[in-house]
């Protein structure tokens, strides 16, 4: 009598492709980041030269074809690699995150052939992209922007401010959100592709951080700034569409670097309570200490199995709204308990900047506030579920 085989591999699973691209970014971020770490964080800065690394590793377009110049990657691709850059330093993870997910991402949905075929390969090997949307008064309610657009002849002219601007310091390429018509309120809104050295456009205050410090975030000034109507990203009015369908993939790059601060100080904390001896012996021997690294690694493994789920599904052309939701909403509170219990579990050396679980802890906060907050995510996942 013949079988059937019914083994599910496990959502964890890798493709060769995949398992190749997650060991050369593990090794990068061990070999090229790790040693960076503590003096980027405290000069608040990304080193240039490690910059040029992940442009000449593949890192900073691993989703734009093959025809433009990139890794013709997929999107969980990207995700495996986030991760694994988190895993080391959760300022390098969202460098390259936001350069992906967000930017890349919005060029090869919403790009025409054309502006495909000049923006995409420098992205993947030359120059950094941002994302801006928010402003001082738009965040959660991100469609409440006041920045304008004016059609002046072959340019729509760009004034206003946007703010937390992630790689703002390093970019130049920026995408940015205004309203052509602020009557019609959030169908007015269309997203511009701004170049650095444009007249008008300048990078403003750098915001001093709790955590990932070494990402830069700053204000965003838009003076009159000129933009050719072939820069316009998408359809006129559509720029609602290109945010909130690029932020959705987006969450889940955040999920990964959720997983990645995680699982690098659960890493840490793991091997320090296997060399740490109090009362004779080895503290991972006692059954209280083990327990807790057990229910860290059971939140991490659940974590994961979310933010991958949702890349799956976003890969292959599925729904996943919800799935993005929670994996983001989770995996950021995943994060941060982890990460408070290994600094409880390291002791005092926790809290001192010579190991690096208080880092960790510090990094793991802003995964409840940024690209949408916790309880953004809990209305969405509530909308979903309703339906």
């Amino acid at each position: 009598m013949s079988t059937v085989d019914t083994t599910i591999p496990a959502l964890t699973q890798l493709s060769d492709d995949e398992l190749m691209l997650k060991e050369a970014a593990f090794e990068f971020a061990e070999s090229a980041i790790k040693p960076r770490v503590h003096e980027m964080d405290e000069a608040a800065k990304l080193d240039p030269d490690l910059i040029k690394q992940f442009f000449e590793m593949g890192l900073m377009g691993i989703e734009i074809p093959e025809k433009y110049q990139g890794g013709g990657g997929t999107f969980f691709m990207s995700i495996v690699a986030i991760e694994q850059i988190s895993r080391v330093d959760a300022s390098a993870g969202v460098f390259m995150d936001v350069q992906n997910t967000l930017v890349n991402n919005a060029f090869l949905r919403w790009g025409s052939e054309e502006q495909k075929q000049k923006w995409l390969p420098i992205l993947a090997n030359e120059k950094v992209g941002a994302y801006c949307l928010s402003e001082a008064g738009s965040g959660s309610d991100a469609f409440a922007l006041k920045a304008s657009a004016k059609e002046d002849g072959g340019h729509f002219v760009l004034n206003g401010a946007k703010l937390w601007i992630t790689n703002a310091d390093e970019a130049e390429i920026f995408l940015v959100f205004a309203n052509v018509n602020p009557e019609a309120g959030y169908k007015g809104i269309t997203a511009f592709i701004v170049e650095r050295d444009s007249d008008g456009f300048s990078v403003s205050k750098k915001e001093n951080k709790l955590g990932i410090r070494a990402s830069s975030t700053c204000e965003v000034l838009l003076e009159d700034v000129r933009v050719p109507k072939e820069n316009v990203l998408g359809e006129i009015g559509k720029g609602y569409k290109v945010a909130m369908e690029t932020l959705n993939e987006g969450r889940i790059g955040i999920g990964a670097q959720m997983i990645g601060i995680a699982q690098g100080a659960f890493d840490a904390t793991l091997a320090y309570t296997q060399e740490r001896k109090q009362f004779g012996k080895a503290i991972s021997d006692f059954q209280g200490v083990q327990f807790q690294l057990a229910r860290m690694a059971t939140d991490i493994e659940t974590a994961r199995l979310l933010v991958y789920n949702a890349a799956r599904l976003k890969a292959s052309g599925q729904k996943f709204l919800k799935e993005a939701a929670m994996a983001k909403y989770y995996s950021s509170e995943v994060a941060e308990s982890v990460t408070s219990l290994a600094i409880d579990l390291f002791g005092g050396y926790g809290y001192v900047k010579e190991y690096p679980v208080e880092k960790f802890y510090r990094d793991s906060k802003i995964g409840k506030i940024y690209e949408g907050t916790s309880n953004m995510q809990l209305q969405t996942i509530a909308k979903e579920i309703l339906k």
